[in-house]
């Protein structure tokens, strides 16, 4: 074996195989909506609830339709776009797969 097929991971401590690190790596960057649902670039998605907008002074109601989302690094948040409000990032909590 070469010197590429293991990885240290500093979290254990260990010499790991580098294709358990992907897979673990992949596994944990799934983002899923309220209900589970697994969230994709492009998806259109729904509000469960009503969100006040820092910053913008407004409310997005219930069921507001939000289309074309963008996933983030962060598992828990989307980046989208309203009519109104431009570089919105909501919390994948507060939203259900359309």
């Amino acid at each position: 074996m070469s010197d590429d097929d293991y990885i240290y991971d500093e979290a254990t401590g260990e010499w790991r195989p580098a294709s358990e690190i992907a897979a673990e790596k992949a596994a944990a960057s799934v983002v899923h909506d309220a209900g589970g649902n697994v969230l994709a670039d492009g998806d259109s998605v729904v509000l469960i609830k009503d969100l006040k907008v820092k910053g913008a002074g407004q409310t997005l109601k219930q069921g507001t339709v939000i289309k074309s989302i963008r996933l983030t690094d962060n598992p828990e948040e989307i980046d989208c776009r309203h009519d109104a409000i431009r570089g919105l990032v909501l919390r994948t909590e507060f939203v259900r797969k359309r």
